[in-house]
């Protein structure tokens, strides 16, 4: 296999792997790398069929609704499931930085979540829907149909919450001059405490 293929499926993987649960469609492939219909689909089903061969992936290409997606084999999934069931695993900041954006915005979009946080969400978002603490709540009405997100009854349970209206206001939370930069608010308290 010549190093420009090689590249190339390298490429797609990576793109596959940052599109995460929202796919990729050949057009969007297509784009990034500037190349034709049928040599984008030749490398797709080239893909495919690597990641089926591999004895030690546990990831699969699959298309649905149009898109093509990453997503983990079915062989292994009770390993998986396991994995997303550990109730004693703790969430991290990170995770609960996006928890909180979603209870308090939802229906909100990755990309809103991402805006407010200042940094990508995408593995998190995964990680909070395999948990089943968020879940896809429809799709925004604007260029490219996002994906909406909001909290799970499991949220719910976790929190101990029977409606989100028992969420503490964001003005108890931090001063009101505050409150539109909780960036700066937050490393602000940081180094006080240091």
């Amino acid at each position: 296999m010549s190093e420009f293929l090689e590249e190339n499926l390298a490429i797609i993987e990576g793109m596959l792997f940052l599109a995460g649960d929202e796919g990729l469609s050949v057009k969007e492939i297509r784009t990034v790398l500037n190349m034709d219909e049928a040599s984008c689909k030749a490398y797709l089903s080239t893909l495919k069929k690597q990641l089926e061969e591999r004895k030690s992936c546990g990831l699969q290409m699959v298309f649905l609704a149009g898109k093509y997606k990453l997503a983990t084999k079915e062989k292994y999934r009770s390993f998986f499931e396991k994995m997303v069931h550990q109730s004693t695993a703790t969430l991290s900041n990170a995770a609960m930085e996006v928890l909180a954006i979603i209870a308090y915005n939802q229906p909100v979009t990755r990309l809103k979540i991402e805006e407010i946080r200042g940094v990508g969400s995408d593995a998190i978002i995964r990680r909070l829907l395999a948990r089943a603490l968020i879940r896809e709540v429809g799709r925004e009405d604007s260029p490219g149909k996002p994906i909406l997100y909001g909290v799970t009854d499991q949220f719910m349970d976790a929190f101990d919450l029977a409606t989100l209206d028992e969420l503490p206001a964001l003005e108890e939370l931090m001063p009101a001059e505050q409150s539109d930069n909780l960036f700066d608010f937050r490393y602000q308290e940081e180094a006080t405490q240091e």
